[in-house]
């Protein structure tokens, strides 16, 4: 008989902490561990096992004091972007409430295909207390809690019935995190009696482990049908997305364009795949894209969409292409490659790119095509440099992004998610490096700009310490969650952060009127139950947390307060009132399918209805 495998007893919270503390992963050259710490709030459902195991390993996993678990989820999110997804953080939350709270934060990573580690106290096992507190009861089945609500949001999902599960959830859990394909957040409860119960684990188990992130080969046959559309092709053009940052694809797609001479346009995730002024770089594509990027995919052939999941703002609600345009979907996901009954070639992205490449050998796009690409951008570039002019109107976000792009530094990270900002952002931003931008658009998350920001700057004090991260919010994201200043300040990660003060949620109030609906309860002026119309004093409140702060009255101010906030050592937050009403960004934007009402008693509703359901027939029906 063999020898018996060595065992160490642990309690289920020990194990889980103690093999994450083994896992590694070489990042950006660098050999560290694949999970980078946490964000917690304890409560009775995890501090007294699993915060009591966390103690014991908090140098090797740092544990940042989170003030909303929703804001928790948005700062791992933050981090595993910046990290490109090869690293991420675990959050830990309470029993109830807690948990719950970090619901609409995993569904931001699922949607974003983000790693995010979930380890979330859960009801007893043993039933015996029962019910407990914050307990949800469900009469006809006893095992239903608010932990079940997380599989609709969640890549894997567990819950530890037993402490010998460790062995198998844990592993597989992490492989879900570190796969091309199926990345996402992954959730595991902890009831509380199992996270202090003991089991003899193999010793082995905890072995150190050095992890990599697959890198699938594309099919052979694939990347010939592939290959056969594009030498055929006479308007052809790539989408960039997202996975081709998450794959290091930057560099060999960039090479494929200069060889072939094909125009490349940026998703809202795939910004920062080209700096702005490479020649085939002709701008980001969509309903907040530019008019140079969309004017081509409405007469490109053949369409080689890298790394993008084709999410409706890139394809303008399948608007923004010919109905007979041929598409290739090159992604990592067998189920992102072939939407819309695309020419799928699944695979990496980098070794997908090279191999087309290689068999692609002296083609070029025809001259005339490029050359009318790189047309289109320049009367872009014009728009925006007038649209971002200080002084071409009243004070908007446009000026605002116009000025933090000419002062900031090239490496300095810009975060920005819901409401009108992502729009203006994603169309006005001059791209000045590589991967520097982030904007949260997968879910649109009102909330995510501060606390994202913060997680990104964790990550970006490991990487780049010397360079900055600005977030770009308006009042209505700051008011839903602010609180992760207080942390920045807390754990000296300082943020510039530019609050622009519309007096509302008025990029809503701009799609009400646009559908010929009148303002009502999105700006604050409009909100027939706010009988005192009382403005909130941002600079005030931030000050409050900690951070310093400041108000402008105008455009032209930002300058010197920008520069203040470079020099500043904490949190900097910049507050600017904008104009809710003009300043924006009107031209670039691809039809966006809303729905509107079919019968109405308001003319001016009707009128919308029918201009809005007259770009439909441009619209392709799933092929």
């Amino acid at each position: 008989m063999g020898q018996a495998a060595e065992t160490v007893t642990l309690t289920t919270a020990q194990a889980i902490i103690r093999y994450l503390s083994n896992q590694w992963i070489v990042a950006n050259g660098v050999e560290t561990r694949v999970c980078g710490g946490g964000f917690g709030i304890f409560g009775h459902g995890n501090v007294t096992c699993l915060g009591e195991a966390l103690y014991e390993h908090r140098a090797e996993l740092p544990l940042y004091r989170g003030q909303n678990e929703q804001g928790m989820g948005f700062a791992a999110a933050g981090y595993a972007k910046a990290y490109k997804r090869q690293r991420f953080m675990f959050c830990t939350a309470s029993a109830g409430p807690g948990t719950a709270n970090l619901l609409t934060s995993a569904a931001l990573a699922h949607a974003n295909r983000l790693p995010m580690l979930m380890l979330c106290g859960d009801t007893f096992l043993t039933r015996l207390p029962d019910p407990v507190l914050q307990q949800l009861e469900h009469f006809g089945n006893p095992t239903l809690g608010v932990n079940d609500a997380f599989k609709a949001v969640s890549r894997f999902w567990d819950r530890i019935t037993h402490p010998a599960q460790v062995i198998q959830s844990l592993p597989a859990a992490l492989a879900t995190m570190l796969d091309p394909a199926d990345c996402g957040p992954a959730f595991i409860g902890l009831p509380q009696d199992v996270q202090g119960w003991t089991y003899d684990y193999p010793v082995s188990f905890f072995a150190k482990r050095v992890h990599r992130v697959r890198r699938q080969a594309p099919d052979e046959y694939e990347i010939a049908k592939a290959v056969a559309l594009l030498k055929d092709a006479e308007r052809p053009m790539i989408i960039a997305g997202g996975g081709v940052q998450y794959s290091a694809a930057v560099d060999a797609l960039t090479s494929f364009a200069e060889a072939t001479g094909i125009p490349v346009v940026e998703t809202i995730a795939g910004r920062a795949n080209m700096v702005h002024d490479h020649p085939l770089n002709i701008g980001p594509i969509g309903v907040t894209g530019s008019e140079s990027a969309n004017a081509i995919a409405q007469e490109a052939d053949v369409i080689l969409a890298v790394g993008t999941r084709l999410q409706d703002f890139t394809t303008g609600s399948w608007t923004a292409f010919a109905h007979d345009a041929k598409i290739i979907g090159l992604n990592a996901a067998r189920h992102d490659a072939a939407k819309h009954l695309s020419t799928a070639v699944v695979g990496d992205a980098r070794l997908g790119v090279v191999a087309l490449a290689e068999d692609l050998a002296g083609y070029r796009a025809p001259e005339a095509w490029t050359a009318k690409a790189q047309q289109e951008r320049a009367k872009w570039n014009n728009y925006v440099a007038e649209n971002t002019r200080v002084g071409n109107g009243p004070a908007s976000y446009a000026q605002a992004i116009g000025e933090v792009n000419r002062l900031c530094d090239p490496r300095d990270r810009v975060v920005a998610a819901a409401g009108g900002l992502p729009a203006e952002v994603t169309a006005n931003w001059k791209t000045l490096d590589i991967g520097t931008v982030d904007v949260e658009f997968g879910f649109s998350c009102m909330g995510y700009e501060i606390a994202g920001g913060w997680g990104a700057r964790i990550a970006q004090a490991q990487m780049e310490p010397e360079q900055d991260t600005i977030v770009f919010t308006g009042d209505g994201s700051y008011m839903l969650m602010n609180s992760d200043i207080y942390s920045s300040v807390l754990t000296e990660k300082k943020l510039i952060v530019l609050v622009l003060d519309n007096g509302g949620f008025a990029v809503i109030n701009k799609l009400q009127n646009n559908t010929g609906n009148e303002s009502f309860n999105n700006l604050i002026a409009d909100t027939p139950t706010a009988t005192t119309k009382v403005s909130v004093d941002f600079e005030a409140h931030a000050r409050a947390m900690g951070a310093e702060a400041e108000t402008v009255s105008s455009p032209a101010e930002l300058e010197a307060a920008f520069e203040r906030a470079k020099a500043a050592t904490r949190t900097y937050v910049i507050c600017m009132k904008v104009d809710p009403y003009e300043g924006w960004t009107t031209e670039g934007h691809a039809w966006w399918e809303v729905g509107t009402p079919h019968i109405t008693t308001s003319d001016k509703v009707r009128t919308a209805h029918v201009d809005q359901e007259s770009s439909r027939p441009k619209q392709r029906k799933g092929v």
